[in-house]
């Protein structure tokens, strides 16, 4: 039955809250995990449900997206038939933010056309879990509905599956196709000449949507509980990314570790508690750590101190700079910076 699914990833949502981590990404690359970006779940949970055809619909800034995800290879979608498509955005139509995903989708609706599954599973780019999509679909052929929405507590979580031929009857049902809702699906079949039905299928593992900073920060630590990190990521159902081969993390005898994810490459000197560390980052002698989220190549000096922070990648922080946020209020220093100690005066 997976293969009777193809998969429309919408990457094309941008978000006013993330603008600290979109300036020169879209979200859907946004850095999480510490190895991964938030679209690797969207893609993986698809591959891991036998999906072989996905099509990416970005909008803003997708340069690092394209680098991201390559050929497709990483998640076995690099194939002579179906495979990785990446649909840019129309021409001029970067300055409509009311157009939704819908409206990229018609604009390159011949790969519907072209398309041999009957069933069309629409993802948004920002949840985070690790999804069976043939649960929804045997639960969508089962009640019969004309769209099946995925939810989480009642909450939507921007994941959708209908047959191809209704997706292409909604497209063209819509001729002002600069101004589709930004609502959810079901919410735009209201408009749909036919009574169509939307049935609820209720997931019960975890699940979360990151729309804001305070989301990312919150999602992004809960990492570090066991049972949530077990779930997340089982070996039965993993989650891929782009490959990169990087030595083991070195710990100098005087680092102090506690509570923490630390990927590949880094070099650690300093005290690190409750924190997520990205790939390369290094560590100086003295510095602490806590509670914050440093992502990839990102340099932290001899006796800085960090607290409730988020660095983007390849900041640099001098020595003894100290920089303390908050769960709710969150520091985040953009892609790049370099924080010195004239700061502190």
């Amino acid at each position: 039955m997976s293969n009777e699914m193809l998969g429309l990833i919408d990457a094309t949502t941008s978000f006013g809250d993330l603008k600290e981590l979109t300036m020169m990404r879209s979200s859907a690359a946004v850095p999480f995990g510490g190895r991964y970006r938030l679209i690797d779940f969207a893609l993986s949970n698809m591959v891991n449900s036998g999906i072989q055809s996905v099509a990416i619909f970005p909008k803003y800034h997708y340069r690092s997206l394209m680098d991201h995800l390559g050929s497709g290879k990483d998640w076995d979608l690099n194939r002579k038939k179906d495979g990785l498509f990446f649909f840019p955005p129309p021409f001029n139509s970067q300055n409509d933010h009311l157009a939704s995903v819908l409206h990229y989708i018609k604009y390159h609706k011949d790969y519907l056309y072209r398309s041999t599954q009957e069933y069309a599973v629409i993802a948004g780019s920002n949840t985070i879990c690790n999804l069976d999509f043939n649960d929804v679909l045997n639960r969508h052929i089962e009640t019969g509905a004309d769209i099946t929405e995925v939810c989480k507590n009642g909450e939507p979580l921007d994941m959708y599956i209908l047959k191809k031929t209704l997706l292409l009857d909604i497209l063209d049902a819509h001729h002002d196709e600069s101004r589709y809702s930004r609502y959810g699906l079901c919410d735009v079949i209201e408009k749909f000449p036919q009574k169509l039905t939307c049935h609820s299928y209720e997931y019960d593992g975890y699940a979360v949507t990151i729309n804001s900073i305070t989301d990312y920060y919150r999602y992004s630590l809960e990492l570090l509980q066991p049972e949530i990190m077990e779930h997340l990521f089982s070996p039965k159902r993993p989650i891929y990314t782009k490959v990169k081969d990087e030595p083991p993390t070195r710990y100098s005898k005087n680092a102090i570790v506690k509570n923490a994810q630390i990927a590949n490459g880094c070099i650690i000197e300093g005290h690190i508690e409750n924190s997520i560390i990205f790939r390369g980052v290094k560590v100086g002698k003295d510095a602490v750590i806590k509670n914050s989220i440093i992502m990839q190549k990102s340099q932290i000096g001899e006796g800085a101190v960090l607290e409730g922070v988020i660095l983007d990648k390849d900041v640099t922080i001098n020595d003894q700079v100290k920089m303390y946020g908050t769960a709710e209020a969150p520091v985040v220093i953009q892609k790049g910076s370099v924080q010195g100690a004239l700061m502190n005066s």
